[in-house]
């Protein structure tokens, strides 16, 4: 089967009092998880920089709404929702009411065990969650990333156990009722 050329999916990063708060995706969604995962390697990326994150690891949640002042290509945002522990953790069920398309946690290099000792890496989790009873299964991608862009780690899966990994089940937890 023969890949049809589309246009890339653009993001931009978006900041807020000296931190990453999220990102804004242009021209259009991404397709699948490969494409997810080429937007988190971008996140991870980021994440890596110095002062960029918080001290913790940081929830964002995909937003299928733009800007009012956003440019006419924009499609969407990843937003910064909070952190995943620290003194005001997001609560389990924070998204049970309105389940976003999806979920990813960055975690900065001081919150990272880095796969590969020598790079100092920050790393991340991205779910798309599905409903394995209408037989759409959950999707989730893996990063990890130095901040002059070698990535030491990318995986994606289709069919995702929730509780087989500590960020997909924490993800999930924010999820459920």
């Amino acid at each position: 089967m023969a890949h049809r050329q589309l246009p890339p999916v653009e993001v931009a990063p978006l900041h807020r009092g000296g931190y990453l708060s999220g990102f804004l995706l242009l021209r259009r969604w991404p397709e699948d998880p490969v494409e997810w995962a080429r937007f988190l390697v971008l996140a991870v990326q980021m994440a890596a920089v110095p002062g960029m994150l918080p001290r913790g690891s940081t929830v964002f949640r995909v937003v299928e709404e733009v800007p009012d002042e956003g440019p006419d290509e924009a499609v969407g945002l990843v937003l910064a929702e909070g952190q995943l522990v620290g003194e005001n953790p997001l609560t389990p069920g924070r998204f049970a009411e309105h389940t976003p398309p999806g979920l990813a946690v960055l975690h900065p290099p001081a919150s990272t065990l880095h796969s590969v000792p020598e790079y100092d890496t920050a790393s991340g989790c991205l779910l798309l969650p599905g409903v394995p009873d209408l037989g759409l299964d959950h999707r989730a991608a893996w990063a990890e990333a130095d901040m002059e862009g070698t990535v030491t780690r990318l995986e994606t899966r289709s069919g995702v156990d929730l509780q087989g990994d500590v960020d997909t089940a924490a993800l999930s937890l924010l999820l459920v009722a």
